[in-house]
Order: structure tokens, then sequence, then C-alpha cells
């Protein structure tokens, strides 16, 4: 008698290989990535109320053969890892385009019009798992979300400071740009593109020579200081998502010259060490017992001197 589980997961390792081959196939990535790119300019193409009157079935019709080539292409994937589902969830590009599909199906999405486009427009960033410099630069933004926090309370910070400070001694003269604390931040939060600097200068010059300091401070420090740091954030991400990707190709293509193959997952691994010791099992107890006269002459060889 066979075992069953061996035989499901032989069953499950073929189908993983097979699904694996057609996924990594670059026709595959070609075919995923057109789709990408119509879906977008589907998308484009249903902003003109005329071309959405007059085709509004074959657009239609294009929307659904879209949803049903990203599912064929999900389920896949998914069949990729049947050996070895975990590492399908592990993978968040995989959980980005499970979540943007599975978008399309839920009734209250659906009866939302803006809110499927929206979701429908995600799908347009799902050409980065095929762009790999796009890859990157998605996962160094993510990576710098928390240093660009603190950089926006620490800018938040100094531009109340500096409103507060022009309110103190500009609101009087010139309450146009400093008559409320609303309008100072504005002005300021202008002022830090550089943008009608020389106007506020000269009008500052004006009200008092003191102000020279104030709009020099400011700009050092907000335009400068803060806009330099947050460009070293974002570089250190950058450079930081390109090791990472540059370690899972060297992890995803580990194989040796001399076709050793990459590190097996060690649960995996005990898990087919039992499943071939359960089946030698099996194998061997439906083997016939042996013939007795071959264990008379076996021990009869054994007692002779």
């Amino acid at each position: 008698m066979s075992d069953p589980t061996a035989g499901a997961l032989c069953s499950r390792e073929v189908l993983a290989a097979r699904c694996r081959a057609v996924t990594e196939a670059r026709w595959f990535a070609v075919t995923v990535f057109a789709l990408i790119l119509a879906n977008a300019a589907l998308l484009g193409v249903e902003t003109y109320a005329g071309l959405v009157a007059d085709w509004h079935r074959w657009l239609s019709l294009a929307e659904h053969v879209c949803v049903a080539a990203f599912t064929i292409e999900i389920l896949l994937r998914a069949a990729a890892h049947a050996d070895r589902p975990r590492d399908f969830f592990r993978d968040p590009w995989n959980l980005f385009d499970l979540a943007v599909l599975l978008s399309a199906f839920l009734p209250v999405i659906r009866e939302n019009g803006t809110v499927l486009r929206l979701l429908r427009l995600a799908r347009i960033l799902r050409a980065a798992r095929f762009l790999p410099q796009l890859r990157v630069v998605m996962v160094a933004v993510g990576r710098s979300l928390p240093g660009t926090v603190s950089f926006l309370l620490v800018g938040a910070l100094l531009l109340y400071l500096y409103a507060m400070v022009g309110w103190v001694f500009f609101a009087d003269h010139d309450p146009e740009h400093f008559g409320s604390i609303g309008r100072a931040v504005l002005t300021l939060f202008l002022l830090m593109t550089l943008d009608g600097l020389g106007d506020a200068v000269r009008a500052g010059l004006e009200i008092s020579r003191w102000s020279f300091v104030y709009y020099a401070s400011y700009v050092l420090l907000a335009s400068f200081v803060l806009v330099n740091v947050l460009i070293g954030v974002v570089i250190t991400s950058l450079e930081e998502a390109r090791d990472m990707e540059k370690k899972r190709d060297a992890e995803g293509d580990a194989v040796a010259p001399s076709g050793a193959a990459a590190p097996v997952d060690p649960e995996l691994l005990r898990e087919r060490i039992a499943t071939a010791r359960r089946a030698l099992d099996s194998l061997e107890q439906a083997l016939p017992p042996p013939p007795r006269d071959a264990e008379q002459s076996a021990s009869a060889g054994g007692r002779r001197p």
C-alpha cells in the first residue's frame, strides 16, 4: 500500500514545478506587463464620456477580460508555491496583488464606482513587479517613511516657530502675509521653495533691517538643511533597497556552477524525510515474507564453523 501523504506531497511538487516553469518564463512576465498597460489605457479611455457612451459594452468586456487574466495569474503564482504555501504569503508583492484582485469581487466595492476606479488604478503599481528599478524605488520610499515622518515633525515645528515670530514682528505692517498664524504658515511654506523670496525680503526691509536675518536664517534652515536631510534619508533608503533587491536575486538564483542546489528550508526537509520514511515502512510491510527454506539455509550456514 502506498502512503497517501507521500502521494499528495509528490503531486503538489509536480504541480508547483509545472506552474513555476510558467510563471518564471519570460513570455509570462511580458504578457502580464502588457495586460497591466492595457488596464491603464482602459482607465484612461473611460475618462472620455463620449467613448464610454459609444463603447460601453466593449469597455465592460475588456475590464472583465483583464480581471479574468489577473485571476488566472494569481492562481498560477499560488500554484507555483503549492509545495510551500507559506512562501507565497511571505512575499509582500503577492499580498498586494491578491488584495487588489480580491477587491474587484467584493460587493460593497463593486457598487462604489469611485473606490473601484481607485483600486483598478492600483493595478498599475503591479508593474513594479516586472521593473526592478521601479521596485527598488518603491521599496526605498517605504523604508524612508519613518525618517520622513521625523523630518515632517521637525519641519512643522520649525515652520510654526518662525510663523509665530513673523506674526509678532510683521502682523501690523504686512497683515496680508502675517496677519494670522495660518497666513504666516502659508507664506513661509511657499518661501520654503524659494518662490517669491525676493519680494518678501524687499517688503521686510521696508519694515526693519533685521528682517533680513529672519528670512536668511529661515531659508538656510528650511530650504537647505532640512531638504538636504530629507534627501540623505531617501538616498540611504534607496541604497538599502538596492541591497535587499540584490540579496533577493542572489537567494532566488542561488545555484552553484557545479549544479548544487540552493539550501532547502529545514522544516520542508524534515517533512520530506518523514514522508519518505513512512513510504519505506509501508513498502516494507507490503513486501511478501521471505521463503522458509532460505531462512533455514541461512541459519544452518550461520552454525557452520
